[in-house]
């Protein structure tokens, strides 16, 4: 007769020897943030570190080819494969804490709960402080997003000085979803064990130096996300459809907003820009810099330029615009069911490749979520577009009313990509 307990007596013995192990053979390399006359510097390992990083543990040689030299995690788990993968490459890693948000359902006056949540954290800490490639810890993500319990900031705190006992050689900061001066007049009273601010924002990005010293705030800080316009900044049409950048608007912005706020700011120890990999959120293209094929978009040339100050020499294909029956996203476009549509595409590509479209058409996304949470991707419909050349195709239209989107995927052949997308919708006279 098997021994159940003995069994789970054995495997956590296991744990805790391959710990202690960890513990033994890595050696941490120190972390620290320094005043200076105009603002504040990280320094590692003794020597001044600007983060030139990335959300995500995907393409991370390819984030090391390009320039970056760090990546962003939004919870410890596998942590050791990461960290191990981001020394082998010479990266590091800001390493994401899983804190509770209330809009999840978890309440900061239980008591139990949250001394409970401190002492996971705890073994988590315990467990990656002495990775070399650990340059700071993150203790949640946007916990202020659709919250009203301001407790949660003293649960914040008791993990930043947790964090401290555990490890000294490791800052600690938690992520705050925008600028706001309630939020950051809680965290200075109620958070002094925090090291540095993280912030994540989109379309305010070149805004975010001023807004910080509007809000009180005159310490270091770090922007954990920042990227697209996002879609509850952007222009929506009456079926409230969030309408999106092209990959090459997007390029646009993200290189403007960057040199206007991150590059400038000497308050600003770095970032990570997001996302480095891809997902769906609201559209299969919003966030991410890569295709579900890996494929590179424009963006990626433009975090190359930012980072080492050099373009690659391929470059990706350029949308200039995409139309709709002669009409662009922004003028709202009804179009008829089980009707064709001519589709223009006006593009090219800065080294002379020969450039291939593929057409996707999506009902719109019914499965909405907030800050960042896993939706799912609609079912692409079949048999939908008809391609006449580079520049020119036919839709048509699904016979069923409704609200969809078209999809651009313009390739280079050599993994380099542009997208674009149209919402419109399908209505009966």
């Amino acid at each position: 007769m098997i021994c159940y307990s003995k069994v789970i007596q054995i495997i956590l013995c296991l744990m805790c020897i391959n710990d202690v192990y960890a513990q033994d053979i890595y050696n941490p390399v120190k972390t620290t943030i320094v005043a200076s006359d105009t603002g504040f510097i990280l320094v590692r390992a003794g020597k001044p570190y600007f983060i030139k990083g990335a959300g995500g543990t995907n393409y991370m040689d390819r984030l090391v080819k390009y320039g970056g030299n760090s990546i962003r995690t939004w919870d410890s788990k596998n942590g050791d494969v990461v960290l191990d993968k981001a020394n082998s490459l010479g990266l590091t890693v800001t390493m994401g804490l899983n804190v509770a948000r209330e809009r999840h359902g978890f309440d900061y006056n239980d008591t139990a709960a949250v001394r409970q949540q401190l002492e996971n954290l705890r073994r988590e800490v315990h467990k990656y402080k002495n990775y070399p490639a650990l340059l700071i810890w993150g203790i949640g993500n946007e916990l202020n997003l659709e919250y009203k319990n301001p407790k949660v900031w003293d649960a914040v705190n008791d993990i930043a000085k947790m964090i401290h006992l555990e490890d000294p050689n490791h800052p600690a900061t938690t992520m705050l979803a925008g600028v706001n001066k309630r939020e950051i007049d809680y965290i200075k009273v109620r958070c002094p064990d925090l090291d540095l601010l993280s912030l994540q924002v989109y379309g305010g990005l070149a805004r975010v130096p001023q807004a910080l010293r509007a809000a009180g705030w005159d310490g270091p800080y770090m922007v954990t996300e920042w990227g697209p316009t996002g879609h509850w900044e952007s222009m929506q049409t009456p079926w409230k459809a969030s309408i999106e950048e092209t990959s090459s608007q997007k390029a646009a912005v993200y290189k403007s907003r960057y040199e206007a706020s991150i590059k400038q700011d000497q308050h600003c120890v770095g970032s990570y820009v997001f996302l480095w990999g891809q997902k769906q959120e609201r559209t299969p293209t919003w966030y991410g810099l890569f295709t579900e094929q890996g494929e590179e978009s424009e963006v990626i040339d433009v975090m190359q330029y930012l980072w080492t100050g050099s373009w690659p020499n391929n470059r990706a294909p350029h949308i200039d615009s995409l139309l709709l029956n002669n009409k662009k996203a922004s003028d709202i476009i009804y179009l008829e069911p089980d009707k064709n549509y001519i589709i223009t595409v006006f593009a090219n590509d800065p080294n002379q490749y020969k450039m291939t479209p593929r057409w996707e058409l999506l009902p719109e996304s019914t499965d909405l979520k907030n800050g960042g949470d896993r939706e799912s991707r609609p079912e692409v419909i079949l048999s939908s577009t008809v391609v006449k050349n580079l520049n020119e195709a036919v839709l048509k239209t699904p016979e069923k009313p409704g609200a969809y989107r078209l999809f651009l995927y313009l390739s280079d052949g050599h993994n380099k990509v542009a997208t674009a997308n149209i919402p419109f919708y399908v209505k009966s006279e």
